[in-house]
């Protein structure tokens, strides 16, 4: 039997958590870290484990907490829960306070890039930095989400039958095994009505007045080089409302960065937070 020398770090997952915040159960993830807090705000059906894989190299670094954006995960949902942008911008607020959290850095992909913009309008405590990873710009009178909704919608249907990782393949064609397990076990905790909601203030709430609202933050746009979520227009329109944005350009990643392209994730990310993972 031929045995390998080389041993899997010990993983940095300390512990899953639940707090009331905003009136509110709100479920987060740990991975402690040698470093300052890092807040990470997932998108729109991505519960906090299915980020699993991300919070334990960013741990490297910092102590990592993920959140579940109520209606996923283990967060709070329900038929009378308000999935607004503001609703959940609040939600940060209070989770960072309760949870006494001081400058910490703040990350958010797609929706949870939306929620962390506009969270500083609602009193989010000071960020050492921010990451915005491929925050959707659609709104009124701008062009459409690339997603379509139905994408959404029919793979948590059949998620809350059961599914397997295989079946998962079928919407998400280029992940790994562990990536679509993670997503498959996952995924039927997403509350169809917030995820439809949340696709709804996606064209209904522009994300760009946000943008001027981050004038004395620390903040970088990652922008996937596929998926045609953030176009070379949206940038310079975000630039014009916040000069000194940094832009951090992943080109061989679609929407889902970190799943598409990791390396390259890591690599930008770094050169942003001065570190190397």
């Amino acid at each position: 039997m031929v045995t390998s020398n080389t041993a899997s770090p010990p993983s940095r997952f300390s512990y899953g958590g639940h707090i009331n915040a905003n009136g509110i159960r709100q479920h987060y993830l740990r991975y402690a870290g040698p470093g300052p807090a890092l807040v990470l705000v997932p998108g729109i059906t991505s519960p906090a484990p299915t980020w699993g894989f991300v919070a334990e190299r960013l741990a490297q670094h910092f102590d990592v907490y993920v959140l579940d954006v109520r209606g996923r995960g283990l967060s709070q949902s329900g038929a009378d829960l308000d999935y607004g942008v503001n609703a959940c911008a609040d939600d940060l607020v209070e989770f960072v306070r309760a949870l006494a959290l001081e400058s910490p850095i703040y990350m958010g992909h797609s929706m949870g890039a939306r929620i962390l913009m506009r969270a500083v309008t609602r009193g989010l405590s000071k960020a050492a930095a921010m990451v915005l990873v491929d925050p959707p710009v659609s709104g009124p009178d701008r062009r459409p989400y690339p997603s379509k909704i139905a994408w959404y919608t029919e793979s948590i249907a059949q998620a809350q039958k059961g599914m397997s990782a295989e079946q998962m393949r079928l919407f998400c064609p280029t992940w790994n095994p562990e990536q679509l397990q993670l997503r498959a076990q996952w995924l039927h905790t997403c509350d169809i009505r917030a995820v439809t909601d949340s696709y709804e203030w996606f064209h209904t709430d522009d994300a760009f007045p946000d943008f001027s609202q981050l004038e004395s933050w620390q903040v970088a746009l990652m922008v996937a080089g596929k998926g045609d979520v953030i176009r070379n227009e949206d940038i310079q329109e975000a630039q014009s409302l916040k000069p000194d944005l940094q832009i951090l350009r992943v080109p061989g990643a679609g929407h889902m960065i970190p799943w598409d392209d990791e390396e390259d994730f890591y690599r930008v990310l770094g050169t942003f937070l001065s570190v190397t993972f």
